[in-house]
C-alpha cells in the first residue's frame, strides 16, 4: 500500500469520515472551530519552534512541511492536502514549519477546545489514534524510501502515493503543485536527478508529462514494480555512465 506523503505530526482525517469540521457542521461539536483562515501561495502557517496554541485542518490547497538543518539545508518531511490536521505537537511546540504551496484554506481550532473534544468524544479519540497509527506506518515507508531506494524507485513511489490521494488511488492524471526542488528535498535527491528521472520515466512510457504541474500515469503496473524494486522490472535504474547500482545508491 502506498501511504499518503505526510509527516508523523500531520494526521489525515477527512477520508476516515471523522473530520472535526464536519462534526461541527452537524451540531454535535459546536464552537470547536475558532476561525477559517486563508493563506496565499508561499505564506507560512506556523514556524518550527513556535508555541503550538492551535491545531489546523486543511480544507483546500496543499502545504509542505519543512525542517531546516543546522547548516541551512532544507528537508521536506511531507506534503499535506485537504483533510489533514497540522500542529498536533505533543510538547506544545511546533516541530516543523508549514508553508502554503498553493492558496490554502484552513480551519483553526484552539488547542484547549480540540483537546476537550478528544476527552469528551471517545469515538473521535479512537479514530484519531487509528489515523495516527496509519501515519506512523507511512513514515516507516518513508524511512525505507530515503535509506534504501534508488532515485527511480523513489520517484515511482512518490507518484503512486500521489495517485492514492486522488480518487482513492484510481486516478491516472495527477496534479503536482510542488516544484521539482520541493520533490528533491522530499525524496533526498538533487533537483537534477529528479528532472532526469522524470524524463527517463517518460521515455520508458511509464508516465506522460502533460504540463509542468501535471502528469499522467501510462503504465501503473510497471510503475508499481519499479517502486518496490522488483527484480523482474524491465526498466533499468537511472545511473550515471560507468556507475554501478551499488555505487549510485551509496551517493543518493
Amino acid at each position: 500500500m502506498y501511504a499518503p506523503a505526510v509527516s508523523n505530526t500531520s494526521v489525515k482525517t477527512a477520508f476516515a469520515g471523522y473530520s472535526p469540521s464536519t462534526r461541527c457542521k452537524d451540531g454535535r461539536h459546536p464552537a470547536v472551530i475558532t476561525s477559517l483562515q486563508r493563506k496565499a501561495q508561499g505564506e507560512i502557517v506556523f514556524t518550527e519552534g513556535d508555541e503550538a496554541n492551535s491545531v489546523y485542518e486543511i480544507v483546500s490547497g496543499m502545504i509542505r512541511l519543512v525542517k531546516l538543518l543546522p547548516d541551512g539545508r532544507r528537508q521536506i518531511t511531507g506534503f499535506c492536502a485537504s483533510g489533514h490536521l497540522l500542529g498536533l505537537a505533543p510538547e506544545g511546540v511546533h516541530v516543523y514549519t508549514a508553508e502554503a504551496i498553493t492558496e490554502v484554506t484552513l480551519c483553526r481550532y484552539g488547542r484547549a477546545a480540540f483537546e476537550r473534544l478528544i476527552e469528551e468524544t471517545p469515538s473521535f479519540a479512537k479514530q484519531l489514534l487509528a489515523a495516527t497509527s496509519h501515519e506512523l506506518s507511512a513514515n516507516q515507508d518513508q524511512m525505507l524510501l530515503l535509506g534504501r531506494k534508488t532515485a527511480m524507485e523513489r520517484v515511482a513511489s512518490f507518484f503512486l502515493r500521489l495517485a492514492e490521494r486522488h480518487a482513492g488511488g484510481d486516478a491516472d492524471c495527477l496534479d503536482i503543485p510542488m516544484t521539482r526542488y520541493d520533490i528533491a528535498d522530499y525524496l533526498g535527491l538533487t533537483v537534477e536527478t529528479v528532472s532526469r528521472t522524470f524524463t527517463k520515466l517518460k521515455q520508458d512510457g511509464l508516465i506522460e508529462l502533460l504540463a509542468p504541474t501535471r502528469i499522467m500515469i501510462r503504465d501503473r503496473g510497471q510503475l508499481e514494480e519499479l517502486a518496490i524494486g522488483s527484480a523482474d522490472s524491465p526498466f533499468s535504474e537511472l545511473l550515471p555512465a560507468g556507475k554501478t547500482k551499488k555505487h549510485s545508491e551509496k551517493h543518493l
